[in-house]
């Protein structure tokens, strides 16, 4: 969500500058007065909760929610599909219910004669956020951003990052969270890209999957989002996203669909954009073909913040919910969809099966029996859980003469730029997360809206003096490159700090912010001996590469990131992280260079995203999807396929063959020997293999068939082409180990078939 969601068509923002040089909006004008939304005023009800069958924990979801649908009145239905800003927004003269907590992204008012508890609603996937508008900030832990935990391929930390945020949600009196981006990275330039998965469906599907898996083992309810194609926010509001179906299929809506099974959340958001010229929020394409029939979700849908656009047409697509007034134009589930109701434009079983989604959601999530309070929660505990998902997630790039990690004999080491004096950079918008401390380097423009720039306190800097306590280290703020290169100069070893900071509302260029370039050219021309620890949100053009040493992709590494970035400079930790994206060296080679785009947003490259755009026209990346070094080596090797069980199946062995203990991440690329798809090839899984120095482990990996599939428009199906299929053992796109061809058998799938 976003507290600039509703922009009037006339009241046309003027640009500021932030601090990185970013175009960002500046906040609307105060000329919104908040409409009323006319909702019902229940009658007050002080009588213990009416018991039901909806109480009884025997009855399964379904026929619970049915039976509190039966007993509840048209007022309580409405109340239930109709949501509050929860933060208090005085230009718009808007004031929150008091019983929402304030700061909030979200509130849905309890139902107190049925025991119908309120929804509090936080953002999002790195933490417990508090908007900016809050007078008083919630101080929580932050994950690395989301990108970050895709980059680690670990399944077990995308769950446990999950799982850590989700109890410091209900601890701080929240029981939905609005987490699990998913939205394809198809443009690099997006401002919202720190917030999602990665380029490919397989991954970004299988790491939202895990982290929603973790936020609701704490009973409460997760989004995914944004559905769908929401991949830039220029014009997010009403650009148009243009895409073949059959590409979709196979692209961005698989990415939502493996996520969507694996992980059964509560909720799906929709998205701010038009698709095929029609709102996502009223949508029926997406919200009902697709969404319910077929894929079968259960849950419910909620609106973006704002991306409301009307009250029959949207009820009747699909939405479940009317999510944060008053962002929209008018309260269209307010007294819009009360009037709606009574003209027979929603019939009243639309409105019963809106209320049933949403029930259903709640009961399964175990919101009625596990009541939400304000607890401790263990700080310290949680930070080494971010930690460990920062240094799990880093991806060192670039390695010449192996340069890290930092060695004992280093005498003298200069630190420079980034604030690594300070702490680590922190992307902005609605999923920021205030920490512990406060903002390191408070009063970086923008202040406000989508900031504040925000710095965790965690110091690189006094990390890195603390493990290494018999050099001298020096530091320098990078503003004036040449003093930069002559306090480099006679260096040990020089760590250049860079930064890019992306948000939500506003689109970045490819690189870093300000000068960087040109400062890390200096410094890495007066010593070859520079490691440069990246802070960004998405790619980064490197036109310095060459004159530097080593490069490590720390991302957006979270509250414990100064921690986490020394750990992996000095090799207490080795890096393991993998590029969830491919890294170019230039806008050129991207399908589209002039993007982002206002108005229509033709995906001339449908299902060929990212490592696939690049193979199918033989563009060579800067670095691969899938790419990423470590202090050890590894052998991957003896790859045996063949079709077990209907499954395409894999297995490998992986070998520690270096000094150290370390993790590999094998991949799974698959191809038609004939072609047919939109690219070479495909991921067809993946493994994070942690082994000691000497150690092996064997691997399996089945592929889901879909993997192997086009989609069918016309048969509205999968089919899979029978006849040889290489199967490629990989440790990047651009890696191929060892290839192995297998016969396929022809087949045809539903299009609700999942893997069991």
């Amino acid at each position: 969500m976003t507290l600039r969601a509703y922009l009037p068509a006339l009241l046309v923002a003027t640009a500021v500058s932030s601090s990185s040089g970013a175009q960002v909006a500046a906040p609307p004008p105060p000329a919104k007065v908040a409409p009323d939304a006319g909702m019902p005023v229940l009658p007050q009800w002080t009588k213990p909760p009416i018991r039901g069958a909806w109480n009884d924990v025997r009855r399964t979801p379904d026929a619970r929610a049915a039976a509190l649908v039966a007993a509840m009145t048209r007022d309580e239905k409405l109340t239930l599909v109709f949501g509050y800003f929860g933060t208090d927004f005085p230009v718009w003269l808007y004031k929150a219910p008091a019983a929402a907590h304030a700061g909030s992204a979200g509130y849905v008012p309890a139902i107190a004669r049925l025991g119908i508890p309120a929804q509090h609603q936080t953002d999002a996937g790195i933490g417990v956020a508090t908007q900016g508008g809050a007078a008083i900030k919630r101080e929580r832990t932050a994950l690395p951003s989301n990108l970050a935990i895709a980059a680690s391929w670990d399944r077990a930390v995308a769950r446990a990052g999950g799982a850590m945020i989700g109890d410091e949600a209900r601890r701080s009196g929240f029981n939905v969270m609005l987490a699990g981006g998913v939205d394809l990275l198809r443009e690099p330039r997006n401002g919202r890209n720190f917030e999602y998965g990665g380029e490919d469906p397989l991954l970004a599907g299988t790491m939202v999957a895990e982290q929603v898996i973790g936020i609701q083992s704490n009973h409460i309810v997760s989004t995914i989002k944004h559905y769908a194609f929401n991949d830039q926010e220029t014009d997010r509001n009403s650009g148009n996203s243009v895409i073949e179906h059959s590409a979709a299929r196979v692209s961005d809506l698989l990415a939502f669909q493996l996520a969507i099974e694996r992980a059964d959340p509560g909720s799906i958001m929709c998205s701010y954009n038009r698709v095929d010229g029609t709102h996502a929020c009223e949508n029926s394409w997406l919200l009902t073909d697709v969404l319910r029939t077929d894929w079968g979700f259960k849950g419910y849908v909620m609106s973006d913040w704002g991306a409301t656009h009307s009250t029959a047409a949207a009820a009747n697509a699909g939405l479940d919910q009317d999510s944060g007034f008053p962002f929209d134009t008018q309260p269209f589930f307010g007294r819009p969809l009360r009037e709606a109701v009574e003209r027979g434009e929603v019939t009243p079983a639309r409105l019963d099966l809106m209320v049933h989604r949403i029930a259903r959601a709640m009961f399964a999530q175990g919101l009625f029996e596990h009541p939400v309070s304000e607890q401790p929660i263990d700080l310290a505990a949680h930070a080494v859980v971010t930690r460990t998902a920062a240094e799990a997630g880093a991806v060192l790039l670039k390695n010449s003469g192996d340069l890290l990690p930092l060695a004992a004999s280093a005498k003298r080491i200069v630190v420079i730029g980034g604030h690594a004096d300070k702490g680590v950079l922190a992307g902005g918008g609605s999923s920021l997360v205030y920490p512990v401390g406060g903002n390191a380097v408070p009063g970086l423009l923008p202040t406000s809206w989508p900031g504040p720039v925000m710095y965790y306190p965690s110091s690189p800097l006094a990390e890195i003096k603390r493990l290494a306590p018999g050099a001298r280290v020096d530091f320098a703020d990078g503003t004036d490159p040449v003093a930069a290169a002559a306090l480099a100069r006679d260096a040990d070893v020089v760590i250049v700090f860079a930064t890019q900071w992306q948000g939500e509302s506003f689109d970045v260029p490819m690189g870093l912010d300000g000068a960087q370039d040109a400062l890390i050219d200096a410094v890495g021309a007066a010593n070859r001996k520079t490691v440069v620890v990246l802070e960004t949100g998405s790619q980064v053009a490197m036109p310095w590469l060459d004159r530097v040493g080593a490069v490590l992709e720390a991302w957006y590494p979270g509250t414990a990131g100064g921690a986490a970035i020394a750990n992996l400079l000095f090799g207490k930790v080795n890096p393991s992280g993998r590029l969830p994206m491919t890294f170019a060296s230039s806008v050129a080679p991207l399908p589209d260079p002039a993007k982002p785009h206002v108005g229509d947003v033709v995906y001339k490259e449908g299902a060929a995203v990212g490592y696939k755009w690049f193979d199918a026209k033989g563009g060579a990346p800067l670095f691969a999807f899938g790419h990423g070094l470590s202090y050890t080596r590894f052998v991957t090797n003896g790859l045996r396929a063949g079709v077990e069980q209907g499954l395409l199946t894999a297995r490998f062995t992986v070998r520690n063959t270096g000094p150290r203990a370390g993790a590999s991440v094998p991949q799974l690329y698959v191809s038609p020997v004939a072609g047919g798809w939109e690219a070479p090839k495909r991921l067809a899984g993946f493994s994070k293999v942690a082994l000691a120095a000497g150690a092996s482990q064997a691997v399996t990996i089945s592929v889901d068939p879909r993997l192997l599939a086009t989609w069918d428009e016309a048969g509205h199906q999968w089919r899979i082409a029978g006849g040889a299929y290489k199967v490629m053992l990989a440790d990047s796109a651009r890696d191929v180990r060892e290839t192995v061809t297998v016969t396929v058998p022809a087949r045809t799938l539903p299009a609700g078939w999942r893997a069991r």
